[in-house]
């Protein structure tokens, strides 16, 4: 009853509560540890290769590896819009191709608006969440996923699995 009344308020409390059952937390910049600093560091400062003349909307992402190797992508769209690609494959698929045996430890996904001063909230689509899992799932390991908030703060996940519960894996193929 208390759902219909209010759902958009009922929704965010259950966001919340699921968000805190799971370790997801929010941070604000001065509680965030010195490694992850670095690598937002690090993704912004390869926004500046995003190839976004159509939305201009930047977006970079930054994977720190297990022998503390940082490896950044970004978005590189297309005329033909589903033919561009999001920074997170871009950095996994790189990772995958040049560092194949190494492990991620973190990943940061960081965007600007043109003509932003300030960095813009951003979040992983629903593909991107799904590749993320798949490499958690390869590398039999979680990474932290850390990406900005709305308001500005920065939420860290433990694991990119709870980014997409439902997430579609070699099980769902019998494997």
């Amino acid at each position: 009853m208390i759902a219909g009344l209010f759902p958009a308020a009922f929704i965010t409390l259950r966001l919340i509560f699921f968000s805190m059952a799971n370790g997801i937390k929010v941070n604000k910049w001065a509680d965030l540890d010195p490694e992850s600093k670095k690598l937002i560091k690090k993704a912004e400062e390869a926004l500046q290769h995003a190839y976004a003349p159509y939305s201009k909307f930047r977006v970079a992402t930054a994977i720190l590896l297990d022998n503390d190797l940082i490896v950044t992508g970004t978005n590189q769209e297309n005329a033909a819009y589903p033919d561009g690609m999001c920074a997170e494959r871009v950095a996994l698929f790189t990772k995958a191709s040049q560092y194949p045996d190494r492990y991620i430890k973190k990943l940061v996904v960081v965007a600007k608006a043109e003509n932003a001063r300030e960095l813009s909230p951003a979040s992983c689509c629903g593909s991107c969440r799904q590749v993320m899992l798949e490499f958690e799932h390869r590398q039999s390991k979680p990474y932290e996923v850390i990406m900005q908030s709305q308001k500005g703060e920065w939420v860290t996940a433990p694991a990119a699995e709870l980014l997409l519960p439902f997430g579609f894996s070699k099980r769902n193929l019998g494997g």
